[in-house]
Parts: structure tokens; C-alpha cells; sequence
């Protein structure tokens, strides 16, 4: 055990310390959003990839909830040490699994590269001694690099521009003030481009359905999906026409490559998500201002992640359409994407200043949901108590069934 008093330590949007009892708060506060709750029925096999966070930690929090979901989740969280608290996932998937316990679900966590070929031998060997076949694989990873198991080589993700240069407007906090800020951003080369398509591409995402079907695995019926983002034309010289989404148009195309190899087996779709505050997005400049403002005019119409999981989980059950469109994808930011909301986006956009900001962006709602992403920030947390800060990693669900 051990008991601290613990402060945020926070950089910018980047926090060294995580509060744990905040962590297992957000986890619950998740859980209770989730609507439907799942019958005595044995639920869909699943393998969640990035289970820790953002539409991964969403899509395992309805999974479990609301589907009996059982199987494996893997995230690559860090542990304690003498001077920091275990990340942020690390506690929050502690909470996850205590949940799926009380609810008599058989799901367990692995802790680990999921880039990494042993992991994937790790979590197929588990997944076939316990469940036989798998119904349903989410891959939900943002990741800063990515070792080729092939080459070994390390690739580093970027977050650029293509083409040229790009002056990017950004929210910032000054002792909790917001203010705007402006940052140059060179354009990328052809090697960062492709290393970045490297990490957060479809590469990674094709070998785990290798390693699913080369040990039989893929059961009848077998869905998988990819988590990507499209989003506004204010944010595409950073997003959609930069670095990442060359990567997102990679995954794009595995998707269809996938679908057409598991034709006959299953389908494979990339999911275009709605905005959302996540550890992944506050790294990208002018999606923390864009973000903000879009939640001021979309108000009580804002999409939370859990929100997303749910219609997600009711496409792929075939209890909604799946709502492809006409490049295959399944869209769930209709919410976000809607002219009206589009252009009145964009009008605060163009004449929001940091005088006004306060007024025109929801910028005290981003400054505390980023505080959340690690446990801070949350209503009825005494954060002046000292807390346990050491929380077991969870045990293998299935090595005491």
C-alpha cells in the first residue's frame, strides 16, 4: 500500500500524476450513462484494443454494461513508481474490471505493447483456450510510435501539415485563464508522413486479424472496426489534410482491403466518431479550441463518448442500420457534421479573440474535461485527502473460472 498526498503536476494539457479515486469516479460515472443493461445471456466475444481510454474505454464500459460482452481487453498502461502515480488507464481499467466482476462478466485486461508479435500470440492463445471464437474486434489505438515486428524498425508519429506550412490557432491556459494562442507548424516531409502512417494506420490493425484468423478464431459472422475521424473543415490542414489523416486514410483502405478478404467470414468497417476531449486529441493544435466552441453550440445535442459506444454497439448487434456511407464507413458524428452546426462553428470561430473566448468557446468545461482524462477535476473528490495510490493491475479474469 501506499498513501499519498497528490498533485496534479500538470504541463499544459499533459498531467505527470493521475488521482486514482478520480480515475474509478469517471469509470462509474461511465457506467451509469450506459442505458440498457445486459440480460443473464452470454454476451458477444470481444477483443478491444486500446481498452484504457477514450472510444476503446467507451466501447468496453457498453460492451460490459450493456452487452454481457466477454473476452480480453488490452491497453499499454504505466505503473507506479516512487515519484509518479500509474497512468491514468492503469486506474481506470482497474475500476473497468471491477465492474465487469460485479456484473458476472468474464472479461479480463492484459497490460501490454499490442504492437508487439508475442503480445498477439499472448492474447490468441488466451482468447482460444477460454472462448473458442471471436465475434467482434475493436481496434481503438493512438500511439506515439510503433515498433515493425517485421524490421524492428521505430517509427515516430507527427502531427503536421502536408504541403505547407501551418499556422495553427490554439487554446491555452495561463494559471486556468484561457487565452489564444497561435503556432507555426512546418509541413511534413514524405518520411515523417509515412512513419506516421506507420503507427497510427491500418498496418497494426491487419496483423491482429491475421493473428486472429491463422489460429481459427474468426467466428461466423466476425465484425471488426477501427476507430478514426473525419471532422470540421476548420481543423483539416492539422487533421484531415496533415499527417493523421494520410494514417486515417490508410486505415481507410485496410478496412476495404479486410472486408473483401473476409467476405464469406465477416466484415471489417473503419467508424468515423463524433468529437470528443481525449488524451489522443489534446495534442493536436486547434482541436482544443474547436472543440470548445463546438460544444457551446451543440449544448444539450453534444455526443459523449458513451453516447457513441451505444449507437455503435446497437449497428453492429443489427439493431440500427449500420449507417455506412458511400465509402463504407459507419458514421456516428451526424451530431457534429450537421451544416447548421458546421457553420455556426465556424462563425465563432472566425471572430472568437481572447477577450471574448470565455463567452463565445466552453473553455471551463475543456479545462475540467482534460483534468478528467486523469482523475482530476471531478465533483466529489476530496482531492486534499491523502489516496492509494497502489491499485493491483486486475488478474486474469478466466485463470480462476
Amino acid at each position: 500500500m501506499s498513501i499519498r498526498e497528490i498533485k496534479p503536476g500538470n504541463r499544459g494539457y499533459l498531467y505527470v500524476n493521475s488521482h486514482p479515486t478520480g480515475c474509478a469516479a469517471v469509470v462509474d460515472h461511465m457506467w451509469q450513462q450506459v442505458r440498457e443493461v445486459a440480460t443473464d445471456e452470454p454476451g458477444p466475444v470481444a477483443l478491444v484494443i486500446g481498452s484504457s481510454a477514450g472510444y476503446g474505454l467507451a466501447a468496453t464500459v457498453v460492451g460490459l454494461r450493456a452487452h454481457g460482452m466477454r473476452g480480453l481487453g488490452i491497453a499499454f498502461e504505466g505503473a507506479e513508481t516512487a515519484r509518479r502515480t500509474a497512468g491514468a488507464g492503469w486506474y481506470r481499467t482497474a475500476r473497468t474490471a471491477e465492474l465487469a466482476a460485479e456484473s458476472g462478466a468474464d472479461f479480463s485486461f492484459l497490460n501490454a505493447d499490442a504492437f508487439s508479435d508475442a503480445v498477439k500470440d499472448e492474447a490468441t492463445d488466451r482468447l482460444a483456450e477460454r472462448f473458442g471464437k471471436v465475434d467482434l474486434l475493436v481496434y481503438s489505438i493512438a500511439a506515439p510510435r510503433r515498433t515493425d515486428p517485421l524490421t524492428g524498425e521505430v517509427h515516430h508519429s507527427v502531427i503536421k501539415p502536408l504541403g505547407s506550412d501551418y499556422r495553427a490557432r490554439t487554446l491555452v491556459f495561463e494559471d486556468g485563464v484561457p487565452q489564444l494562442g497561435d503556432l507555426h507548424l512546418t509541413a511534413a516531409d514524405d518520411a515523417e508522413r509515412d512513419a506516421t502512417v506507420q503507427v497510427m494506420g491500418g498496418a497494426d490493425w491487419q496483423l491482429w486479424v491475421d493473428a486472429l484468423q491463422s489460429k481459427g478464431l474468426l467466428a461466423d459472422g466476425f465484425r471488426t472496426v477501427a476507430l478514426s475521424y473525419v471532422g470540421s473543415d476548420i481543423t483539416a490542414p492539422i487533421y484531415r489534410a496533415g499527417t493523421i489523416g494520410a494514417a486515417k486514410q490508410h486505415l481507410e483502405d485496410t478496412a476495404r482491403a479486410l472486408d473483401t478478404r473476409l467476405e464469406g467470414i465477416g466484415h471489417a468497417y473503419t467508424v468515423v466518431a463524433g468529437a470528443a476531449v481525449t488524451q489522443a486529441s489534446t495534442a493536436i493544435p486547434s482541436i482544443a479550441l474547436y472543440t470548445s466552441i463546438l460544444h457551446r453550440v451543440t449544448a444539450d445535442r453534444w455526443q459523449s463518448t458513451v453516447d457513441q459506444a451505444e449507437a455503435l454497439w446497437s449497428r453492429l448487434t443489427g439493431r440500427a442500420d449500420l449507417g455506412l456511407d458511400d465509402r463504407g464507413r459507419v458514421r456516428l458524428d451526424d451530431w457534429e457534421m450537421d451544416p447548421d452546426v458546421q457553420a455556426a462553428v465556424r462563425a465563432v470561430w472566425d471572430r472568437v479573440g481572447s477577450e471574448s473566448i470565455e463567452v463565445s468557446a466552453d473553455t471551463g468545461w475543456f479545462h475540467d474535461q482534460v483534468g478528467r482524462l486523469y482523475g482530476w477535476n471531478v465533483p466529489g473528490i476530496d482531492y486534499a485527502a491523502p489516496a492509494e495510490t497502489t491499485v493491483p493491475w486486475p488478474a486474469d479474469a478466466s485463470a480462476d473460472a
